[in-house]
């Protein structure tokens, strides 16, 4: 055992039968060293024990009643987590080492209790940090912390999230220049770009990278029931009954879906075949934290057989039972395949399991493309983009509620945190403005001027209301409008976004928490149902799709042109492609492949750009109002993740002058401005940036309240203040968040120089997948189901036939 464990923790180690990891020591070491740290290692190589180690040693060496240790986690349950496996190793030394967290969900009164006498470690969420930088005795409480350790840093680093709690950290080393950081992650492609992130004024020569140990190489396979892949379809529900297969032949089971409302529809398919009857949950962000619990208590508890997740248990789960994961539908990226992957088995030397269920045939492509990343070690790269200005309004108006501050002090702290570094003073003065009286437009009204600037140059609160609305509304996360799900006796399941409860009736049915739901009343806040027996629909829920990450949409464009591959695939996937290349052509990496056609008496334009199907959306809007000024009389688009298709009453003989640059300075400018996108994104940072109050004393705004404040004020300001700061601000998520438009820009882009344009006498091959999206999006009926699906067999009998 290394000599610079302290022996306490040496003996530890030894009673467990353990080793301390290269990784571990090496952690150990640049704490010595006073080092910040990046540690990447695989899952179940202990990173959050090497993150703690050298706060253990040297509260070992130097104990204090003082905060010394900061973790900051993405999620609440993941510090939760933390703090009982953090408790074991500090109990069974026997130290005197307090833990707690702190976050929404933390009473009131041992919130008020911390501030005066906080444990030595505090686990905490950005926002619960950022709250604690409000508060004038701030500087107090931090003013010894040694360590702020940053869990899972690629889940928020590139986000408005990871924004806020960079100034965080800025102004907590401004407090204490000796404080060290550190980050942890299972997942990173850019090493070099994370260490420039975590380090003080981007100095990345101060953070040391610390490589993990490599893990056993996990054991991934893609199912193909009955040897055939589908030729349409997202969910691969189609493997129900094989899936419950592999989970009867399973300790447990974690069936991870890429949607919350796949999860359920998921969960409905592998109830009705569960013919043992075996104990399966679902879990996703929508249900109550109550629901969450229960069910994550059970599967720690070895109770479930599996368990139909979301996102929501991506990160932070250690449950040891866990022996298989099944990935249905496409995993999108191979990062995050890696990381649901590690969810299985969680030990080092162990390999996971893990099963990809396709759901169509460009769905098995990517599946083994993603497969083929995975085992060469290849990671999704992040985008790191300068930050948000309305997350700087919150983090000054924060700060100010702390005291009062000198505009030019604040500004060379906040350039300190990297993703401001690029700051100009004129930006961070109209920060200012901002928050001093709501910008030009909105100067007359009293409730906007939160900032005023003293005769010696400071700026202070304007009125302590301010700090109290602050600290109600603080938070980088903006539910959607949502209503919650209760019965009668008022036990609420969860919460449905307005959108959809819109829809629905007093006798509707939903299946909702792996239940069919029937309505009995509706209110401005909550639905009231009860349980039933009634033919029930999915609820839809409206965050933004994940799109095939740009390095697997690589992958699958080799796959297309490299027919010395294609060996490895199903027959019916080789059929298919060796069919494409016979008739039509397939695209080259890099190559955009246009496709023209006639079918049923319309004629159709069909993009293979691999692009995702939030920018292939956009796209769709852009064409169709484009054909519309050409005459070409549009009727409808669809789209998936790898191809746009757009039909109308005349054919396309052009595509070029479609797909023109332009497109997104004329057509695009005009679909936002005309949209609800950006009204959406106005209302986003209008809560973030704290013009709009989402919380009063006693009570909650519900979503269109907000709604309506915000669409209010955005009329005025596109009227009367067009440059406004959070007018450029919501444009700016509109762009990036909503409409992929970086991704659009690059098929623009290469459509100028690349452009293969294949005119064809009937559908392609290729093309049949997106085609059969043609009428299905509001599918109820069975006869409805039939139809379609006769239709499908019909268009793929005339896309395969060689002739």
């Amino acid at each position: 055992m290394p000599a610079c464990l302290p022996t306490l923790i040496e003996s530890w180690f030894a009673a467990r039968g353990w080793r301390a990891r290269r990784h571990q020591i090496d952690m150990l070491a640049a704490a010595k060293r006073g080092e910040h740290a990046l540690l990447v290692a695989p899952t179940g190589a202990g990173k959050t024990l090497a993150g703690f180690l050298p706060t253990l040693a040297d509260l070992i060496d130097h104990p204090t009643d003082r905060l010394h240790t900061l973790y900051v986690s993405p999620l609440k349950a993941l510090a939760v987590d933390v703090r009982r496996n953090l408790l074991t190793p500090i109990e069974e030394m026997g130290l005197p080492i307090s833990v707690e967290t702190r976050t929404g969900d933390t009473p009131s009164d041992r919130k008020a209790r911390q501030r005066v006498r906080p444990p030595q470690i505090l686990l905490t969420t950005p926002e619960s940090l950022s709250l604690l930088l409000s508060y004038p005795d701030a500087a107090l409480l931090f003013s010894d912390l040694r360590t702020v350790i940053v869990d899972e840093v690629h889940a928020f680093a590139t986000q408005k999230r990871g924004d806020l709690l960079n100034l965080s950290m800025a102004r907590l080393q401004a407090i204490n220049p000796a404080l060290r950081r550190v980050a942890l992650s299972a997942t990173v492609a850019d090493v070099d770009a994370y260490r420039a992130w975590l380090a003080p004024d981007g100095d990345i020569d101060t953070v040391t990278p610390v490589l993990g140990e490599a893990g056993a190489a996990p054991n991934v396979a893609i199912l193909i029931p009955e040897g055939r892949v589908p030729w349409s379809g997202h969910s691969g529900k189609y493997a129900a009954k094989q899936v419950m297969a592999e989970i009867e032949a399973r300790q447990t089971t974690l069936v991870f879906c890429n949607t919350r409302g796949l999860a359920e529809l998921i969960f409905q398919e592998l109830w009705s075949v569960n013919d043992a009857n075996l104990p399966i949950a679902i879990h996703h962000g929508s249900l109550s934290i109550e629901a969450r619990r229960k069910v994550e208590s059970a599967m720690a508890a070895g109770k479930l057989r599996a368990l139909v997740a979301t996102a929501s248990l991506d990160l932070g789960v250690d449950w040891g039972n866990v022996d298989c994961v099944i990935q249905m539908g496409a995993p999108k990226g191979s990062s995050r395949l890696l990381q649901r992957i590690g969810r299985a088995n969680h030990r080092l030397d162990m390999a996971s399991e893990a099963i990809l269920i396709p759901g169509n045939r460009f769905e098995y492509l990517e599946a083994r493309a993603a497969l083929d990343a995975v085992e060469a070690g290849e990671r999704d790269a992040d985008d790191f983009r300068p930050g948000s200005l309305d997350v700087l309004a919150q983090h000054v108006m924060g700060l100010a509620c702390a005291g009062p501050f000198r505009a030019e002090e604040l500004l060379e702290e906040v350039r300190s945190a990297t993703p401001y570094s690029g700051l100009s003073a004129e930006a961070f003065d109209h920060v200012l403005h901002f928050i001093e009286g709501g910008g030009y437009a909105l100067r007359a009204y009293d409730r906007f001027k939160r900032l005023t600037q003293d005769t010696d140059g400071r700026w202070r609160v304007s009125h302590p209301r301010f700090i109290q609305q602050h600290r109600l509304n603080a938070g980088i996360i903006v539910d959607q409008p949502a209503l919650a799900v209760r019965f009668a006796n008022g036990r609420k399941l969860g919460t449905v976004e307005e959108g959809f409860a819109a829809q629905l009736r007093p006798g509707d049915s939903f299946f909702f928490s792996g239940m069919a739901l029937e309505v009995v009343r509706m209110d401005t806040s909550d639905l009231t149902v009860r349980a039933t027996s009634k033919q029930a629909r999915i609820p839809s829920w409206g965050g933004t799709r994940m799109a095939m990450s740009t390095r697997l949409a690589d992958r699958v464009r080799h796959f297309l042109a490299e027919p010395g591959e294609w060996h490895r695939f199903p027959a019916d996937v080789r059929e298919w492609l060796e069919m494409q290349k016979l008739r039509s052509a397939l695209p080259r990496p890099g190559q955009l492949l246009i496709e023209t056609f006639p079918h049923e008496g319309r004629h159709y334009l069909v993009c293979y750009s691999f692009e995702g199907w939030n920018a292939h959306q956009s796209l769709g809007m852009l064409l169709t109002r484009r054909m519309e000024s050409q005459g070409l009389m549009p009727l409808g688009f669809v789209s998936n993740d790898y191809a746009l298709a757009v039909y109308g009453v005349k054919p396309v003989t052009d595509p070029h002058s479609l797909f023109s640059a332009d497109i997104l300075d004329h057509e695009f400018v005009d679909w936002v401005e005309q949209s609800s996108l950006l009204k959406r994104a106005f209302r986003d940072v209008a809560v973030i940036s704290g013009l709009i109050e989402r919380q009063h004393p006693g009570k909650r705004k519900t979503g269109r309240q907000v709604t309506f404040s915000t669409d209010l004020i955005y009329d005025v300001l596109r009227k009367y203040q067009p440059d406004h700061l959070l007018l450029k601000a919501a444009w700016a998520d509109a762009r990036a968040r909503m409409t992929d438009v970086g991704r659009l820009g690059d098929l623009i882009d290469r459509a100028a120089t690349t452009m293969l344009h294949v005119t064809l006498d009937r559908v392609s091959p290729l093309a049949v997948p997106v085609l059969i999206l043609i009428g299905r999006e509001h599918v109820a009926q069975t006869a409805a189901e039939d139809a379609l699906l006769m239709e499908a067999e019909a268009l793929v009998a005339e896309a395969m036939r060689a002739d």
